[in-house]
């Protein structure tokens, strides 16, 4: 199923805009690991306004996922712990709204589509 792949890559945590500096604001920059230990992923920069999250390592391929696979996201501090806005995913084509709740060692990422219908959540920690 194709929402389920998209779900399961690597690439749904979300993002940092390059104007997020403050220490009040959410900062997911870094190396992550997806909590079914599956994939493991770099948060950071990649443009005026925008953070992308690229896959280092993903240990089930079966699911067209590679490493190298990114998504493209924008945007804003929605609280002093969450940042929401889009993420583009360029393999499929696809647009949908992300959430990313930071906490100190962890990442929790929603991504929906279909106006929201349809999400999933998945947890992150810090990769070592």
């Amino acid at each position: 199923m194709r929402l389920k792949t998209i779900f399961m890559t690597g690439l749904i945590p979300g993002v940092l805009l390059s104007g997020l500096a403050g220490a009040a604001q959410p900062d997911p920059r870094g190396v992550w690991l997806r909590d079914d230990g599956k994939a493991r992923v770099r948060i950071a920069p990649c443009g005026k306004g925008r953070v992308c999250a690229t896959n280092l390592w993903i240990g089930d391929t079966s699911r067209g996922e590679a490493v190298g696979d990114r998504l493209i996201m924008t945007l804003s501090p929605k609280t002093a712990t969450t940042l929401a806005g889009t993420a583009y995913d360029p393999k499929r084509g696809l647009t949908y709204s992300i959430t990313v709740d930071v906490g100190k060692d962890r990442l929790t990422t929603r991504g929906c589509i279909v106006g929201g219908l349809l999400c999933r959540d998945v947890s992150w920690t810090p990769a070592k």
